[in-house]
């Protein structure tokens, strides 16, 4: 009995001597004595964008792009107002010649103009005008004052009014291996900026959906680069709906001193004093670059451990890209 109890203590010391050492090799002692590991981390699975995910994201642009070429109407006009894959449509403008492939994309506006986070608007105006990618045309004919092109690829459905732009072919992502998600990482100083909006105006974003940074090539951000969304419990204080939370009762009836939060503004319990601003931030979720102008990037979340937020912060991830 003693050597199966003996046997299984020498197991459980070399199990846990192998755990400790499967850390990542950076892992080394900190100045305070403390030595991060990635053990207890999750594994990141990353996805892959699609061909859907990276030509129909859309995009901010700062410089409005012109819209003298456009959509005219379609072979049912006026009774049909939608066109999708394979229909007909013709485009007002110049600059037409068979065979020529172009996008369609179409400038959005905020019908409901409410703000996900303070300042979102003056954010957002500042960063650019948002375009919606509709799909894709090959023009087929252009003897008629309207060219005629054949809908090759839809997103969304064709509307008149939409722009047609040249069409370009975009760089796609590759395959990621998993990877640990480190959710505690600090800043690291490297690139850094915001989520100015999700697509189709979400606030809150999960896995697959694309979003929209104000950070871009003009930064040396590229197609292919991760960047990691953060937020700090400030951020959670100042949000109308999360920082009810923070009025909450934290104790238990049984404890004698009654733990508190001090953020400024709550009425404080007779006990410890919890400093949000104290508080670690958070890794909420993985973003890859799938599509960059001078000064804005779009998003596609890849991996996330919570909601992603409009406004939340975003830094480029270099333990990712190293992988």
């Amino acid at each position: 009995m003693k050597k199966i109890g003996l046997l299984l203590l020498l197991t459980a010391t070399a199990a846990w001597t192998q755990s400790a050492s499967s850390g990542t090799a950076s892992d080394a002692t900190t100045p305070d004595g403390t030595i991060p590991t990635s053990v207890g981390f999750p594994t990141e699975r990353v996805l892959t964008p699609t061909y859907a995910d990276v030509y129909c994201a859309g995009f901010i642009s700062r410089q409005t792009l012109p819209d003298a070429n456009f959509v005219a109407g379609g072979l049912q006009t006026p009774q049909t107002t939608k066109f999708g894959n394979g229909e007909i449509v013709y485009l007002k403008g110049a600059g037409y010649s068979a065979g020529a492939q172009y996008e369609i994309i179409r400038a959005l506006r905020d019908v409901n103009e409410y703000e996900t986070f303070p300042g979102q608007r003056k954010l957002l105006k500042a960063t650019g005008q948002p375009y919606q990618v509709v799909g894709r045309v090959r023009v087929i004919d252009t003897r008629s004052k309207t060219a005629v092109a054949q809908v090759e690829y839809t997103c969304d459905p064709i509307n008149p009014g939409d722009t047609a732009i040249p069409f370009a072919e975009k760089p796609m992502v590759p395959f990621h291996p998993p990877v640990r998600f480190d959710r505690f990482l600090p800043p690291a100083g490297k690139v850094s900026g915001r989520i100015v909006m999700g697509k189709d105006f979400d606030t809150e974003l999960g896995s697959g959906r694309e979003l929209y940074l104000n950070v871009g090539a003009n930064q040396g951000v590229k197609v292919g680069d991760y960047f990691r969304a953060v937020r700090s419990y400030d951020e959670d204080l100042r949000d109308p709906v999360d920082s009810l939370s923070f009025k909450a009762t934290l104790s238990e009836d049984t404890q004698m001193k009654e733990p508190s939060f001090d953020p400024g503004m709550f009425e404080k319990g007779n006990g410890p004093v919890i400093h949000v601003r104290d508080l670690p931030r958070r890794a909420v979720a993985e973003i890859v670059v799938i599509g960059t102008t001078p000064t804005t990037a779009t998003g596609m979340i890849v991996f996330a451990m919570e909601d992603v937020h409009a406004g939340d912060t975003v830094e480029l991830d270099e333990q990712t890209q190293a992988q």
